[in-house]
């Protein structure tokens, strides 16, 4: 895995938070089945059989101007052939910077922009109060990954064939210490109200899935969930936590612990071919 990052110069902060995820992907897509990789100098992306557009993206595009039409035809033509929708990322290293104009007239459509955040570990904000009744564990098998896949799915709205997905994703990849994940579940009365996700790559501690189902919410269990894995993380000697494209509701709750807002990345969808 990458060396521990303690340079807090927001260059390498920005730099850090946009690699998180993309090492993220990288390592998951060779637990996927069917996924075709590239992974060059001027891209990034990946493409699966799954029809969820979170499971086929463009993570990094540094492209010339020149010629560059036809290198996004090229590149559509992989998820069209697998008749998938599609996420293309223009994060702050994108090139060119007006990437988003040229993706808009081959029909993919603006889905908004994200925030990239991250947080000094050592300075976290941990005095959000506990929920009454609240359990968090640690997932170690797959057995409490179907509980934590239950939670992601309710919290996101998802569909179960995604959440599923993930939840194979992850069962493939395995529970060990050896691993660059950990997962956990909030659960109350015994059910599953809640999970949260750790991915330590690019020298950061990176959060993701947090998620609570909407009758449990508003109970500050959101907070408590994304700091289990970010004392783990402190605890392994990790400085910087980061957090990429957290929702409107999240964007709050990763300010009240120390989080701050370094750059935004538009996301654009092909949603598929329509009928016709």
């Amino acid at each position: 895995m990458s060396e521990v990052l303690g340079d807090f110069s927001i260059p390498t902060v920005v730099g850090a938070i946009e690699a998180n995820p993309v090492e993220y992907w990288r390592f998951c897509c060779t637990h996927l089945p069917d996924t075709e990789l590239y992974d060059g100098p001027d891209m990034t992306w990946f493409v699966t059989d799954i029809p969820f557009a979170q499971f086929n993206q463009v993570i990094l595009t540094r492209l010339p101007t020149d010629g560059i039409d036809a290198r996004i035809d090229e590149t559509l033509a992989h998820f069209k052939a697998r008749k998938v929708p599609m996420l293309w990322s223009a994060g702050p290293s994108v090139r060119p910077t007006d990437l988003g104009a040229y993706l808009e007239t081959h029909g993919l459509a603006n889905a908004g922009a994200m925030t990239g955040m991250a947080v000094d570990l050592l300075a976290l904000r941990e005095d959000a109060p506990m929920p009454s009744g609240l359990v968090i564990e640690r997932v170690s098998d797959v057995e409490m990954l179907e509980r934590w896949r239950h939670a992601y799915t309710a919290g996101f709205g998802m569909p179960d064939f995604a959440g599923r997905a993930f939840f194979e994703m992850y069962a493939s990849i395995g529970f060990g210490d050896g691993v660059p994940f950990r997962h956990y579940v909030g659960s109350i009365r015994g059910e599953p109200v809640a999970c949260s996700t750790l991915f330590l790559g690019a020298g950061v501690a990176g959060i993701f899935h947090v998620g609570t189902v909407p009758e449990a919410r508003r109970k500050g269990i959101g907070a408590i969930m994304t700091l289990a894995p970010l004392r783990h993380a402190r605890a392994k000697g990790y400085r910087i936590g980061t957090v990429y494209g957290p929702s409107a509701m999240g964007l709050n709750v990763y300010r009240q612990l120390g989080f701050q807002g370094y750059y935004k990345v538009t996301q654009y969808l092909w949603a598929g071919e329509t009928s016709g």
